[in-house]
């Protein structure tokens, strides 16, 4: 699967994630799972946060195009697609089986 362009963070996301594990008192996983973030990235925040260096943190980065955003969009979506296209196979195949003569129990 095709690499998802890194996604581009505000200064306050940062900031309040940082302040949720370190004054909140919520575990870094917590905190990724409820602001749908990685651990590590968050990790990474908390330690520039340490350092003095949260500021800078994500101003080398070029915002991404509408192009880029969009297509971000279509492969997340097209990811789900394929998952739940994979799902209905596998319930179209067991209860294609369970239909058959002499296969029930």
């Amino acid at each position: 699967m095709e690499r998802i362009p890194r996604a581009v963070y505000t200064k306050e996301l940062r900031e309040e994630a940082v302040k949720l594990v370190t004054e909140g008192g919520l575990r870094i996983p917590e905190v990724g799972r409820r602001l749908s973030i990685s651990a590590s990235t968050i990790r990474y925040w908390g330690k520039a946060s340490r350092e003095g260096k949260l500021q800078e943190v994500g101003r080398q980065q070029r915002p991404l195009t509408e192009i880029e955003m969009e297509l971000a969009q279509v492969k997340r979506e097209l990811a789900q697609v394929k998952m739940e296209r994979d799902i209905l196979k596998k319930a179209t195949a067991y209860f294609a089986k369970e239909s058959l003569p002499g296969t029930r129990s």
